[in-house]
């Protein structure tokens, strides 16, 4: 290989690595950014109509999961022990089951568990699609009580900083 070819290569290989950095700190700073939670719409599994938009002036949770998402069950103890401990202060919570999950296996779910919260089935996808096209399971969202997106997280969440940034959001008024 030549001389001139091997620094050619050195070039390619920095400018593709400066693209990819300068890609990965515009994505890191949009999901960063706040913007305003999707106004969606949607009953839950007692047939009660909800909407994101009537829930501001609470700190909200919205979690995506599933019956076959071995991560899902693992954090639900965590989200009610979360929602137990903050419902009074002003949090409200919306698990919402994805499209792919069967809803007997929900509903069967919600009772055995004996879930706390407002759970919604997201039988068209639409729910997911209103939120950034969510695929992975669990993503959890947090909403401010302006109704403004804080925090995404995809995976389980680090429950000691969850709790934190709850209560953060809580003492806000």
């Amino acid at each position: 290989m030549t001389k001139q070819a091997s620094n050619a290569k050195k070039m390619i290989l920095i400018a593709l690595v400066s693209i990819a950095v300068i890609a990965g700190l515009f994505v890191f700073s949009s999901l960063n950014q706040h913007q305003a939670a999707p106004a969606a719409q949607f009953k839950n599994i007692k047939g009660e109509q909800l909407s994101i938009t009537a829930m501001r002036g609470k700190v909200l949770v919205v979690n995506f999961w599933a019956t076959s998402c071995a991560t899902c069950i693992k954090e639900m103890p965590e989200m009610i022990h979360a929602y137990e401990r903050f419902h009074a202060q002003g949090l409200e919570f919306v698990a919402i089951a994805m499209r792919y999950d069967p809803p007997n296996y929900v509903l069967n779910f919600t009772e055995t568990r004996g879930l706390p919260f407002h759970v919604a089935l997201d039988v068209d996808g639409s729910l997911a699609r209103a939120f950034g096209d969510v695929t992975l399971t669990p993503t959890t969202f947090l909403i401010d009580r302006q109704g403004q997106l804080i925090k995404r997280y995809v995976g389980m969440p680090d429950f000691v900083e969850f709790q934190q940034l709850l209560e953060s959001e809580l003492a806000k008024s």
